[in-house]
Order: structure tokens, then C-alpha cells, then sequence
């Protein structure tokens, strides 16, 4: 059993839950976030309007599941971040789960 976990800005929760679906995790849960991206620069000049620093309405999307969805979901966000070039792309995480009290009969 893996423990898959993705973040994305909140606009792309759609596609996310979709690209899950279709690579066979039918069940996850999903959890809203603010991210943050500091971005320091040394030139002043650069950020005079106070531009720098923002925040981010993002999501979290986690499923205990097999390796092979996991690894199935990892490859569909591999391919939607080459269709569309992004400052923010989708990122996937797999974690091994190394003790549980989950039934595997519901992976």
C-alpha cells in the first residue's frame, strides 16, 4: 500500500479528480490550503511594487492505494505539467505505508 499525495493550485481540482479517476483511484480525499512562495531578490528595483511575495489558493488531494494506480497517477501528472507549461505545475508524491489497519481487499 502507497499513500499518493498531490498538491495543485485549487484551480486545477477538476482535472486532478478526473486524471485520479481515470488512473483507477476511486477513492481520495481532498483538503484546501493556502500556499505561500516567498521570492527574495536582492535588487529592489526588481519588486518596488511590493509584488513579490504571494499567496495561493491551493489543494491537496491524498489516497492510501496500490503502487500501481500510484505510479499511474505520477505518469498522468508528468504529462499534463509537458502539455501545459505552468509556474505552478501538479505534483505527485508517492510514500510507502509501512503498517496500517487498512483492508488491502479495498485497494
Amino acid at each position: 500500500m502507497k499513500l499518493l499525495v498531490i498538491t495543485s493550485l485549487a484551480e486545477h481540482s477538476d482535472k486532478v479528480a478526473e486524471m485520479l479517476t481515470k488512473a483507477g483511484v476511486k477513492v481520495f480525499s481532498k483538503t484546501e490550503t493556502t500556499g505561500f512562495k516567498e521570492t527574495h531578490r536582492p535588487d529592489m528595483r526588481d519588486n518596488w511594487y511590493g509584488g513579490g511575495n504571494g499567496k495561493f489558493n491551493s489543494i491537496f488531494f491524498f489516497s492510501f492505494t496500490s503502487q500501481e494506480k500510484a505510479e499511474k497517477m505520477i505518469e498522468s501528472i508528468q504529462l499534463c505539467n509537458a502539455e501545459k507549461e505552468s509556474r505552478f505545475p501538479v505534483r505527485g508524491f508517492i510514500l510507502a505505508v509501512e503498517r496500517s489497519t487498512y483492508v488491502e481487499d479495498l485497494l
